[in-house]
């Protein structure tokens, strides 16, 4: 799977994603720009108009939405004091609450003006990711809402294949059920993309009981509960038994893997967060996410190193994913 396919599947969908960071980060302005040109999606642009016209005459032919001049913002304000009253939020607050364009473009995502939205290229993860918690919320009552990174790039590793790796950004300390619950929401987003035959590996620093520790046995839970749901699997596991076929048949020769994994589990944030990194600047491979997961509709984050490719990129799956099917 290349890249480009993933635009083609985009292409076809004409989607509109809305871009809360427009107004301030140069990176989003030139993604966008591809994004149209390529037909990936329909951008809509936060900000104020005339100032970013000035800046660039070319954007007058991009929609662009004004926080302050909105004309449905009084139906903005009253959904998000709906969705947080129980939390204590007054009218007031909320008011001020919707021009931040991070709750404004969740909103304008939560109430159908746009299908998606892409942030995170200028701010942390939790700043893009709070307000879709807050709003959107999740699919299923009392699911989690978890990520992954999709990890594509020709090498002698990879091989121009796309592996997805969860969670690297969301759930610190999984237990058995998040974890079961993440290998599902995994093999969904694996599935939106067009991606066939799922492999999910639950890793861990034992491969079938060569080591015992607490956190091996919640892998090992995780695993037993997700594998009911017929999809090829195994637990636990070390990455490379996992990832390398001569490993495999050494560690685990029975193992329904056979070292082609192509979706990843981690035990915990600190292992999945440190691994894709890794593999993104000592693998040069492309690393698109955080991506959200379990979401009602879909809102994706950006790593503050991302490229103008990256952008587009993820904007691309975040447009495929608005055609997701749960898994169970």
């Amino acid at each position: 799977m290349k890249v480009k396919d993933f635009y083609k599947k985009a292409k076809k969908m004409s989607k509109s994603i809305v871009f809360p960071e427009a107004a301030f980060s140069a990176r989003t302005i030139d993604a966008i720009k591809i994004i149209s040109r390529k037909k990936i999606a329909k951008p809509i642009l936060i900000g104020d108009e005339s100032a970013l016209v000035l800046r660039d005459k070319s954007l007058s032919n991009f929609q662009i939405i004004n926080p302050v001049t909105f004309s449905h913002k009084e139906e903005l304000v009253k959904r998000l004091y709906q969705k947080r009253k129980d939390k204590g939020i007054t009218m007031d607050e909320a008011e001020k609450l919707v021009l931040d364009p991070y709750y404004f473009s969740t909103l304008l995502v939560d109430m159908g003006f746009a299908d998606g939205m892409v942030g995170g290229a200028e701010t942390s993860t939790a700043t893009t990711i709070k307000p879709a918690l807050q709003i959107i919320k999740g699919k299923k009552k009392g699911a989690i809402v978890s990520s992954c990174f999709i990890m594509f790039g020709k090498n002698s590793f990879i091989k121009d294949e796309c592996l997805i790796l969860s969670d690297c950004g969301v759930i610190m300390h999984p237990n058995a059920d998040d974890l079961s619950q993440i290998a599902s929401q995994s093999v969904s987003t694996y599935k939106s993309l067009g991606l066939k035959n799922p492999k999910v590996a639950f890793l861990s620093f034992s491969t079938k009981g060569s080591a015992s520790d607490e956190s091996i046995e919640i892998v090992k839970n995780g695993y037993e509960k997700f594998k009911k749901s017929g999809i090829t699997c195994d637990g636990e596991i070390q990455f490379d038994a996992a990832m390398v076929e001569r490993v495999a048949k050494n560690k685990c020769p029975n193992s329904p893997l056979k070292g082609d994994a192509n979706i990843l589990i981690f035990p915990d944030l600190n292992s999945g967060n440190i691994c894709y990194k890794a593999m993104q600047y000592m693998g040069h491979v492309n690393a698109i996410g955080p991506i959200l997961q379990g979401l009602k509709k879909p809102i994706n984050d950006l790593s503050r190193g991302c490229s103008v490719e990256d952008i587009v990129t993820a904007t691309a799956i975040t447009v495929l994913q608005t055609n997701e099917e749960e898994l169970l």
